[in-house]
């Protein structure tokens, strides 16, 4: 179960971690902070590159760092960007390799009081599965 003072640091880390991100073609800067089964953050942010096939979002930075650390199971995950947009189909798709339903929680920098609660089954149905 997640308390508000886990939520809360969710949070801050996905806001601090956004100005880590490297977006110096889209200035679109993401921060995403995972929160894993055993309580522990694992923090990702994008990073873009001049091919932009081979730019990375932030939520899979974070979802493979998790991986790289032995994480296999998810809590929730945040994510900060300006306008407080959600996951591509992409990151959808990876995290929902890990997860039936995640929750997620949406801050917009600009408005960082106001945050946007959905889930991975919300924005996911009927996602691909083997």
């Amino acid at each position: 179960m997640m308390t508000d003072a886990i939520r809360q640091q969710l949070l801050a880390q996905t806001v601090a971690v956004r100005e880590q991100a490297y977006a110096p073609y889209s200035k679109f800067l993401v921060g995403a902070a995972l929160l894993t089964e055993d309580g522990q953050v694992v923090t990702g942010c994008n990073v873009e590159n001049a091919s932009f096939g081979m730019t990375i979002c932030a939520e899979r930075n974070a979802v493979f760092a998790a991986v790289a650390q032995g994480h296999r199971r998810f809590q929730a995950i945040a994510l900060a960007t300006v306008g407080g947009a959600t996951p591509c189909g992409a990151c959808r798709q990876v995290l929902a390799e890990f997860c039936d339903d995640l929750p997620i929680l949406i801050v917009d920098v600009a408005q960082p009081h106001v945050v946007i609660e959905t889930s991975l089954a919300v924005l996911l149905p009927g996602r691909f599965k083997l």
